[in-house]
Order: structure tokens, then sequence, then C-alpha cells
């Protein structure tokens, strides 16, 4: 089973090595005592999440540790250092139970905190929702636990846990590519294929941190895989369908970008300007209009897909495409159909 970790996951990668004097131990409580601020529940769901490793075997509950041996293992980034404090933001909450969140997020809202944005964040808003008063650090398990993200200029739906279980429940559906996410995108140009698949390693472009790219060099990136669909064309445009089979940092505009079809108004790979059409004026006006219309990426997450964390229930979520994507659609429609 496939544990390497994706960039859109919030967990971090940890490394033991027992001592040459190390007394025989089990391993969730050999973690537990040299992992500070792990509890051994958390450890003991990790296990049984399939996220420990004891030299490159995946533990088990009663797996004893060894002089020499070496742990590997993912647990969920602490909130660390970071103040998330509760603000009146309004959630369109599509689900909720006691395990879990499922968020209709709109385009322009930064997921968690960091980088400049600080409040105003989906965890800001969570934290009003749940009633949590106090300190990100502060270890309130009430809340909300990201187990993915999507890009602030992305709309449409995740999943958010709330406690430690769920989080490490639907945490291994992601690491499995259990859970199904569909997008509806916008690309520039007229892919010729009305299906196919986008592969690739993924890595940070060593010209510009703000960007990622595709390499051919296995070693500078992670694997990542997208297959997408045609819906509609409009000639200089298409609306597509993908579909994730790993979730990577910007996969989706980075692996259409890399075939030579960024997404529409897609500032950082390339999409905020003209990339097909004529050169008569009309035209410009039209795409500055259509840039003014979804003035970001035309990338929805549209349906989501899970495994309940408590029930074993598949369950299936769905988001209409947000206004500014649906008119964008709806004017090229408008303006192949007056061309003909």
């Amino acid at each position: 089973m496939d544990r390497s970790g994706e960039e859109d996951l919030l967990f971090e990668h940890f490394r033991l090595t027992a001592d040459k004097g190390q007394a025989p131990l089990r391993v969730d409580k050999f973690i537990a005592t040299h992992q500070e601020g792990t509890s051994r529940h958390r450890v003991q769901l990790a296990i049984k999440a399939g996220y420990v490793l004891v030299n490159d075997v995946v533990a088990k509950a009663n797996t004893i540790i060894r002089p020499c041996d070496v742990i590997r293992f993912v647990m969920p980034y602490e909130r660390r250092g970071v103040e998330i404090l509760p603000e009146d933001i309004p959630l369109n909450i599509v689900f909720e139970d006691e395990d879990m969140i499922i968020i209709d997020k709109p385009a322009g809202m930064v997921v968690h905190p960091g980088h400049g944005n600080y409040d105003g964040t989906l965890l800001n808003a969570l934290a009003f929702h749940l009633g949590i008063k106090q300190l990100a650090d502060e270890g309130d398990e009430r809340m909300g636990m990201l187990v993915h993200r999507i890009d602030k200029d992305t709309s449409g739906l995740l999943v958010v846990a709330k406690n430690p279980d769920a989080q490490m429940n639907l945490a291994a559906q992601f690491f499995d590519h259990s859970i199904d996410r569909l997008y509806t995108a916008v690309v520039w140009g007229n892919i010729a294929e009305d299906e196919g698949t986008i592969s690739g390693t993924i890595g940070r472009d060593p010209n510009d941190r703000l960007r990622f790219r595709v390499f051919d060099d296995p070693d500078k990136g992670k694997w990542a895989v997208t297959h997408y669909r045609v819906l509609e064309r409009y000639g200089f445009i298409t609306v597509v369908e993908c579909r994730l089979e790993t979730g990577r940092t910007h996969q989706i505009r980075v692996h259409m970008s890399s075939i030579g079809h960024p997404l529409f108004n897609d500032e950082r790979y390339g999409g905020a300007e003209i990339r097909q059409g004529t050169i008569y004026a009309k035209y410009r006006q039209f795409i500055k209009n259509c840039f003014e219309l979804c003035p970001r990426q035309a990338l929805h997450a549209r349906t989501l897909g899970v495994t309940h964390p408590r029930t074993g229930e598949r369950i299936w979520f769905e988001s209409p495409l947000p206004p500014d994507m649906s008119g964008l659609i709806a004017k090229w429609r408008d303006y192949v159909a007056a061309m003909k």
C-alpha cells in the first residue's frame, strides 16, 4: 500500500531509530514515548490506517520494537504557532454529522491560515461554526481537521473531519485513491481527443516558487495522474471534466497547462491572456468581458464521493457550477451560436 504522502494532504513524515539498548516495547508505546505531543490513541489510529512502518514493513498493533529498529510514520500536522480565531463567516455546509462536514467553498476563500492570509479563512469560519474559542495549538479536538485542500480561487466541495478517528479514516481514503473527485474546468483551445489521461512528475518550479511544473526526472517531484473527458466544445475553449487519481498541489492546473491547454483566466499558468482566437478588437473585448465575468481560474470541484468513516456507507455530494463559471460557459455558447 502506497503511503507516500500527497502535496494537498496535511500530513508530515517522521523517522525514529531505536537505541542499541532498547528493551522490547510495543510500537504504539514506543512512538508515544519518543514523539513529543503525540498521544498513544493517535498512534494507534495511525497504525490502524497503515501509516506506521517498522523496518519498511507496515506495523501491526502488536509489533514489538527492538534495538536499532527504524520506525517511519506520518501524522496530521499539528496546528502549532497559528492563532485561529473564530470569525462569523457564512459557510455553505452540504452535509454535517458527528464525524465530518462537507463544505461547498466559494472561490476566493483561503482554506488554511498562512502566507499572509491569517484571517477570513475556512478554518476561521469553522472555529466559529463549531464554537471554538481557544487557540488552535491548545488542542481542542472539536476543531475541524483538514485532510485535503483546494486552491483559494478554486470553488467547490471539500471534506473536513470532526475527530481524530474520522481524520485518519478519511486520510486513508485519500492515500488509497478511493475518494472520488470530479472537477469541471474551462480550458483554452480545442482539445483533440474526447478523453484522455495526463501523467507525469509534478514538482515546484525552480524558477518560480509559487508555480509547479511537470518534470521528466521522477526525483524532482511526485507522480500525478489526471483523467479528463470533454463535456462541451466552443472552438477556442473546451469545457472538460477532470477526475483526480492523485492529489498534488495545482495538479489540474499544471497538467492542463503542460499539454498546451491552460485553464481559462489562470494567471499563474498562462491562462489569463488570449491563447486562441482572432486578432480583432471585438473578440479581444469579448475575452476581456469573459475575464471580468469569471475573475479567477475556471475550476470547480463538482463531485465528491467518500466512504463514511463510521458507517462504511458510500455517499456522494454534488455542487452546481457557481454563477461565474456557468455564466462564462453560457457566454461562450451564445458567442459560438452567433457566429454560425
